[in-house]
């Protein structure tokens, strides 16, 4: 857990938005991406437009650190909070080392082109991908084949990943070319994902309510016979208090937006020079 304060608002790396599906990532004063929703019901679409100039918060990784025995979520929160380009804000966040994944994250829901892109919002529910911020190598690059090395050694640092709600998906930060070589030698890259979680007052009410709701079901239970059948409805119930309440700390709250300054006439002035550059997309 990494509790940030007094940090920049707002956060250099952010999301922000000019309404009717428009929205821009920019960090600091230079744009990211350009997205815009269209469709509406189940199933909208958001179209992307990725632009040059991405800096990752990480310094870059020597071989002789790679092969210590670091530990990466300590070592990635240190970096994070000396980083001038990170979407921290005041608040709590949580890194945590990832290994696995659901099938199609890095093959078909892995971003591959550049700079345009499509993602499929089902149901309004997110898309659950990897968006990387530049382009891929190839898996011949001079970089990644160092780095794939490292894969077949097992000393290939992590990936980091930053999970935004509103896509269901996550961002890459930092470790492109990490990622190609761990994909290029057969493996799912190992990753550590930043999350934004609870503040203390939200998750204390949280388990306050949570609380309250199961003393009030177990006072219910207690009127009932006292036979197998209640004694297994009440361990069901404890087992479920008790899992609530573990995963209470790391719920993530929505990403935030925050309004575009110019609105919606900036953000069509960026996306008519980009069509301009790039009439294909």
């Amino acid at each position: 857990m990494l509790t940030a304060q007094g940090r920049p608002d707002p956060p250099p790396l952010r999301f922000e938005t000019a309404g009717d599906g428009r929205l821009l990532l920019r960090q600091g004063e230079r744009p990211l991406m350009l997205g815009r929703s269209v469709g509406e019901g189940c199933c909208p679409e958001l179209y992307l437009h990725r632009l040059d100039g991405y800096r990752s918060p990480l310094p870059p990784l020597r071989s002789t650190t790679m092969r210590s025995s670091v530990d990466w979520t300590h070592q990635y929160a240190s970096w994070l909070e000396q980083s001038e380009g990170t979407p921290l804000r005041d608040g709590r966040w949580e890194l945590a080392r990832r290994t696995g994944f659901p099938p199609g994250i890095w093959t078909d829901d892995l971003v591959r082109d550049w700079p345009g892109g499509r993602l499929e919002l089902f149901c309004g529910g997110g898309w659950h991908g990897v968006l990387p911020l530049r382009p891929l190598s190839p898996p011949d690059a001079g970089r990644v084949k160092a780095y794939r090395k490292h894969a077949r050694e097992g000393t290939l640092a992590p990936v980091l990943l930053w999970w935004v709600t509103f896509l269901d998906g996550w961002v890459m930060l930092d470790g492109h070319d990490r990622a190609v070589a761990a994909l290029a030698e057969g493996w799912t890259p190992e990753c550590v994902v930043l999350s934004q979680v609870p503040d203390e007052e939200d998750w204390r009410r949280g388990i306050e309510g949570v609380t309250e709701g199961h003393e009030h079901r177990m006072r219910q239970l207690a009127a009932l016979p006292d036979d197998p059948a209640t004694g297994r409805q009440r361990t069901a119930m404890e087992r479920a208090y008790a899992e609530t309440i573990a995963d209470l700390p790391y719920g993530v709250p929505p990403s935030r937006f925050l309004p575009l300054p110019g609105g919606a006439p900036v953000w069509d002035d960026l996306a008519a020079r980009v069509m301009f550059q790039f009439p294909r997309d």
